[in-house]
Parts: structure tokens; C-alpha cells; sequence
């Protein structure tokens, strides 16, 4: 993914995570507790777009958070 990609996926991770009341040391525990080997700072990392996702994790994130794959990757255009 692009620069640009990851941190409008991270963005929107990040609402996410706030409209469902996490913060995201409790996110990181709950994923943690899934069996994905995730910090808080590694989480952090995925909001700002300085980091990548790796599958397991999107499939994860997308169940606790109890979203749609739509609503994750949803991209909002913008101009350049």
C-alpha cells in the first residue's frame, strides 16, 4: 500500500476504535489476547500510517471492532 492508503486505513481504524469506546491499550489487549502479538505503540504506529497491517490483524481488528471490511478500508477522496 501506498503512504497515503495506510494512513486513511489507520485513520479510519483509529474513529473506529473511539466510536466503539476502546482506547488503544485496550484494543492492543484484546488482540493480544487473540493470539496477535500487538503493543499499544505498534497500534499507535497503525493509526498514524507508520506502520503496515498484516492480514491476521485486519481480520482480528475487524471482529472486535465489530465493523465491516467497507467501513475499514473505506477511502475518502481527496484532492491534490
Amino acid at each position: 500500500m501506498n503512504a497515503a492508503t495506510e494512513k486513511a486505513i489507520g485513520n479510519n481504524i483509529r474513529i473506529l476504535r473511539e466510536r466503539a469506546g476502546l482506547t488503544q491499550e485496550q484494543l492492543s489487549a484484546k488482540l493480544q489476547t487473540r493470539g496477535c502479538d500487538i503493543t499499544r505503540s505498534a497500534l499507535a504506529k497503525i493509526e498514524v500510517g507508520q506502520r503496515h497491517l498484516y492480514p491476521d490483524e485486519i481480520i482480528l481488528i475487524k471482529e472486535l471492532l465489530c465493523i465491516s471490511y467497507d467501513e475499514l478500508f473505506e477511502l475518502h477522496c481527496q484532492k491534490q
